[in-house]
């Protein structure tokens, strides 16, 4: 069947992808009965309040403390919901950090906590160790961002930083039973690096953080470095305050790409659920291939993971739409190729905008529209580009988070 409309034909795929992990659709059948006797939810995340929300509209009202993002609270009964800042650190995310513990603190074996959680949770759980204060930690945060380091570098200086992380969450409410549920937004699924794993164990240790550090060219303060000299307190896997707790993955972007091809009226290649990387390299590698398949179609080519931008320019921009203006530049407007790449919290970057599309008429309407496509990307300024041609995709907050969602169709 020819797909008559390509750029309504694929935001309808990023809508299901993003629609099959809302909590609201998919959470209730990972919950447990509720448990007899004392309940507590806590949870950090873009996707922590929705959650709660899910959770209280199977379980009735619960108590608890949940940290979700600046626009992303929802609705519910008993839970408190509380927004702080995201991907920096603020002093919101610092308070209810401290109020999560010292609940936690209080607990004994006849509670039963659940602990929601998501990505976003790494910046939103907000306890720096000794001798690092909150600037300090915001800091060290902006400085990741820019690097270009994988998300699980990143987590693993964040956990080491850290006095919730790295499954010091869990050892808090120690010797109360948790069950933690989870959403991915990490390549590889790994629930170690799900929001730092504020409840798994971890391995790593701090010369790891400053080898991190040194690698990636990341200044940081030098209370930083003396405090990870210093050690941590992350939580080893033999610790018994983890004993009682029992992690569970239930949504994933592997999830979401399926359902979108199950969409896709044509024939489908997945090109990885778990892609990483600089954004504007993997755009040449899957542009070269969008090319080599002109005439084949249609094709559709799907991949999700986490890509990076190391940060060159003083523009305003994000991984997904970095990657859409690099292959709008290798495309050079090749005919019959679209595609669209998305964050699917909603947010790419810092922006509130989920990312873009790319058709045949980019560089032309660019060209219409008085701005440079390489100037643009050099100066990390994707945002600023396809706003000014009108093809940004903007949601709002989607209230999940399974990463990027990427689709190129060949015609």
């Amino acid at each position: 069947m020819p797909i008559s409309d390509p750029v309504p034909h694929l935001r309808n795929l990023f809508d299901k992808a993003v629609e099959v992990a809302d909590p609201m659709q998919s959470l209730a059948k990972h919950l447990p009965p509720k448990p007899a006797g004392r309940v507590v939810v806590i949870g950090a995340g873009k996707a922590s309040a929705r959650m709660a929300e899910a959770v209280e509209a199977e379980w009735g009202p619960c108590e608890g403390l949940v940290i979700t993002r600046y626009g992303y609270a929802r609705p519910c009964q008993g839970i408190e919901i509380v927004e702080a800042a995201h991907p920096v650190p603020d002093a919101a995310g610092e308070r209810a950090t401290a109020r999560m513990l010292e609940l936690l603190e209080t607990l004994d074996e006849d509670v039963f906590v659940l602990a929601l959680i998501s990505g976003g949770a790494s910046a939103l759980l907000t306890a720096p160790i000794d001798g690092v204060s909150l600037a300090e930690k915001q800091a060290v945060n902006a400085g990741l961002l820019a690097s270009g380091a994988p998300i699980d570098r990143m987590n693993t200086v964040r956990k080491h930083l850290s006095r919730v992380k790295g499954g010091q969450l869990a050892a808090a409410a120690a010797p109360a039973k948790m069950l933690a549920l989870m959403i991915s937004d990490v390549p590889g699924d790994d629930p170690a690096f799900i929001g730092s794993g504020p409840t798994v164990a971890e391995n790593s240790n701090p010369d790891e953080a400053l080898a991190i550090l040194k690698q990636w060219n990341i200044d940081v303060p030098d209370c930083v470095t003396q405090a990870l000299k210093a050690g941590s307190s992350v939580i080893p896997t033999d610790d018994p305050r983890l004993s009682h707790v029992t992690n569970h993955l239930y949504a994933a972007p592997s999830q979401s790409l399926a359902a979108a091809a199950e969409l896709a009226e044509c024939e489908v290649r997945m090109l990885g659920d778990a892609l990483e990387g600089e954004a504007r390299d993997l755009a040449a590698e899957q542009a070269a291939l969008a090319l080599s398949l002109k005439g084949q179609g249609p094709i559709l080519l799907l991949s999700g993971g986490e890509l990076t931008v190391t940060r060159r320019g003083d523009g305003v921009g994000g991984p997904n739409a970095e990657y859409c203006l690099a292959l709008a530049i290798a495309l050079q407007g090749a005919e019959g190729i679209y595609a669209l790449a998305c964050d699917t919290d909603g947010v790419d970057g810092a922006a509130e905008v989920a990312g873009a599309v790319v058709t045949p008429d980019t560089l032309a309407k660019a060209k219409e529209a008085g701005v440079d496509p390489s100037k643009a990307l050099a100066d990390n300024d994707a945002h600023s580009f396809f706003a000014a041609i009108k093809d940004q995709v903007v949601t709002g907050p989607t209230l999940t988070n399974v990463n990027d969602f990427r689709a190129i169709l060949v015609l």
